[in-house]
């Protein structure tokens, strides 16, 4: 299957499952809650900013490097890495789901283990099983708008504006895991067919970001589409990144290291998460 026949199969299944989203329906959608005490509801998620961006791709970089870090540098294998990386992820989720709100730290370990996660789900089924980018690209493709179907069955909207139930969240958390995969194998894929190497890849993702963002300007795409697109495409940048920064200059990286680049991409979250804590602590007086 070629790339572009792929894309044929990628967009247009994600545009039905959120072509009836706007902000009008979702005011609608709300507006008709039984819940009075609505405006009392708490989003268990962070807006959307130029900081959670930032914060994604350092997230999805990590993703990349510390799967290397753990199953090539200290050995562990992607099987191992993978369990213990999974026992992290469902141990930080229990933690986001009782917490019933937004609280960056936490948060934020939870989108760095899922990008472990999601990543070396499809090295498994791609290294150790031998599945082609090109099938497990549909699997993840398929998986992602099943997950977006019987989330807009269930609560009549896509929006991560109004992730105020464990319901909404688990939805939101699924979506996101398969947007990893997603990112890793159609990622793979479109670098592998094209051969263009890191730093033309990690150019091609983001402008293609760029263009998602234009479109969602002049109105082509709504705000739901837009977010979910980016969402994905994030994952190849930061992986594309990732392997420019940490892969020997032979193969086209710049040679700095898997270990050194993983402590730089998780200082520079600490620092993000911190600066987020503060924006809510000042939030929370506010209100």
């Amino acid at each position: 299957m070629t790339v572009s026949e792929h894309a044929r199969y990628v967009a247009p299944g994600i545009q039905r499952a959120m072509r009836r989203v706007s902000p009008t329906k979702e005011r609608r959608t709300l507006g008709t809650t039984p819940d009075s005490n609505l405006g009392k509801l708490v989003n268990r998620v962070p807006e959307v900013t130029l900081v959670f961006w930032i914060l994604k791709i350092l997230a999805t970089t990590v993703g990349e490097t510390a799967a290397d870090v753990l199953s090539t540098t200290f050995k562990l294998g992607t099987v191992v890495t993978s369990y213990v990386m999974a026992v992290f992820l469902l141990i930080s989720l229990v933690f986001q789901l009782r917490a019933r709100r937004y609280v960056p730290p936490i948060y934020w370990i939870v989108v760095v283990f899922i990008s472990v996660v999601g990543t070396l789900i499809s090295d498994n089924l791609v290294d150790n099983l031998g599945v082609p980018l090109s099938t497990t690209s549909l699997i993840f493709t398929a998986a992602l708008v099943a997950v977006f179907i019987i989330w807009y069955l269930s609560e009549h909207t896509l929006s991560v504006h109004t992730i105020y139930t464990v319901g909404r969240e688990l939805f939101y958390w699924a979506a996101i895991l398969f947007t990893f995969s997603l990112g890793t194998s159609a990622g793979d894929l479109l670098s592998e067919r094209l051969g263009l190497g890191y730093p033309l890849s990690a150019l091609m993702f983001a402008a293609a970001i760029a263009v998602i963002y234009l479109a969602y300007r002049v109105k082509i795409v709504n705000e739901v589409l837009a977010f979910w697109l980016a969402y994905i495409l994030t994952r190849p940048l930061g992986a594309s990144m990732g392997d420019l920064l940490t892969q020997e200059k032979n193969a086209g990286g710049l040679g700095l290291g898997t270990i050194p680049i993983s402590i730089v991409c998780l200082v520079g979250i600490v620092v993000g998460v911190i600066h987020l804590s503060r924006e809510e602590k000042k939030r929370a007086l506010g209100s």
